[in-house]
C-alpha cells in the first residue's frame, strides 16, 4: 500500500531555469546591435577622454613663477623653450602670449583666447558622440519595443481565438530587452558626458587662472 502511495505522488515540477545575459541580449533582435556599437564606442571614448584630461589637469606649481623670473629678466626665449616642453594647456597659452609681448593688451588678451578657444575644442573632441548616444539610445530602445509590440499583436491576429502567450512571447521579449538595453546604454552615456564636461570646466578654470597670471606679468613694473 505504502508504495502504491508513492507512485501515485506528482513529482514537483523542476524550477524554470534563469535567462542568461547572452540569451536576453539575443532576444532583443537585430536593434541590440546598433545599441551595443553604441556602447563600445561610447565606453571607448570615455575612457579616452578621461585620460587626456587627466593629463591636461595637471597643475605645476613653478610654472608661472619661472615664467615670472624668465620676463623680468628678459629672457623670453627661455620663457618658449619652457612653454614648448611643457605639454599642458595653460602652457600653450602662456606661449602664444609670449608671441605678442611688445603689443597692446588687448591683443594679447586676444591671441590667448583664440589659443584657448582651439584647446577647449581639441579637449572637447568627440564628446557630441556621447551626447548623441544619450538622446538616441533610448529611442532606439524604444524602436525596439513598438517593433517587438507589433511583431506580437502580428502573432496574436494570425492565431485567432487559439492565441496563447507562446505565440507572441518572442514579440514581448523584443519589446521589454530592448526598451532596458536602450536605456542603460543611454544613461552610461549621459553620466560619461556630463563627468567629462566637468573636467574639460576645471581645465578650462585652470587655463583662465593661468592667463590672468600672465596677464598681471605684463602689468608688473619692471624691476
Amino acid at each position: 500500500m505504502f508504495t502504491t502511495l508513492l507512485a501515485n505522488v506528482t513529482p514537483p515540477a523542476e524550477a524554470p531555469q534563469g535567462m542568461s545575459l547572452w540569451q536576453m541580449c539575443c532576444e532583443g533582435g537585430w536593434i541590440m546591435i546598433p545599441l551595443a556599437i553604441l556602447a563600445v564606442v561610447s565606453i571607448y571614448i570615455f575612457i579616452e577622454r578621461a585620460i587626456v584630461l587627466q593629463r591636461a589637469a595637471k597643475y605645476d606649481a613653478t610654472f608661472m613663477q619661472r615664467i615670472r623670473d624668465y620676463v623680468h629678466e628678459g629672457e623670453i626665449e627661455s620663457a618658449h623653450n619652457l612653454c614648448k616642453n611643457t605639454p599642458l594647456p595653460y602652457a600653450r597659452l602662456i606661449q602664444k602670449g609670449l608671441t605678442r609681448i611688445g603689443r597692446p593688451m588687448n591683443d594679447v588678451l586676444v591671441a590667448i583666447e583664440n589659443t584657448g578657444n582651439l584647446e577647449v575644442a581639441a579637449l572637447s573632441k568627440n564628446l557630441p558622440w556621447l551626447a548623441t548616444t544619450a538622446a538616441g539610445a533610448p529611442m532606439l530602445g524604444f524602436l525596439g519595443t513598438v517593433i517587438g509590440m507589433v511583431e506580437a499583436f502580428y502573432q496574436i491576429a494570425n492565431a485567432g481565438n487559439a492565441a496563447s502567450i507562446a505565440d507572441f512571447a518572442d514579440g514581448i521579449y523584443t519589446a521589454l530587452v530592448t526598451t532596458v538595453a536602450g536605456l542603460i546604454v543611454g544613461i552610461i552615456a549621459l553620466f560619461a558626458y556630463n563627468f567629462l564636461v566637468a573636467r574639460i570646466n576645471k581645465v578650462m578654470n585652470l587655463m583662465e587662472a593661468r592667463t590672468m597670471d600672465f596677464m598681471d606679468l605684463l602689468n608688473e613694473p619692471a624691476k
